[in-house]
């Protein structure tokens, strides 16, 4: 698969990046050399080849889960003007 001088400028224009003539020559080659690179990776046999996260085998770190309020209702309310039992006092409005 290879990109022509059109799709280069539609891709530009659609990602929002100004480019000249030159440097849309220039891109055309490079996005082709992209695609040729991907195209030689899609020959390679990955039969039996398990899929990876990482180079080396590390186990995930996982966090218990449980339920809590994070400790931090007094954080919360710290800066409010008034307050009752970690709840936000504001004025009442009866219109």
């Amino acid at each position: 698969m290879s990109v022509d001088l059109a799709t280069v400028k539609r891709v530009a224009r659609l990602a929002r990046i100004a480019v000249n003539e030159e440097e849309a020559n220039t891109m055309l080659g490079q996005l082709n050399g992209i695609l040729g690179f991907v195209e030689q990776l899609s020959e390679v046999n990955v039969d039996g080849v398990e899929p990876m996260t990482s180079v080396t085998p590390v186990a995930m770190k996982k966090r218990t889960d449980v339920v809590n309020d994070g400790n931090k209702a007094d954080d919360i309310v710290a800066n409010a003007p008034n307050t009752d039992r970690n709840f936000f006092l504001v004025p009442k409005v009866v219109e």
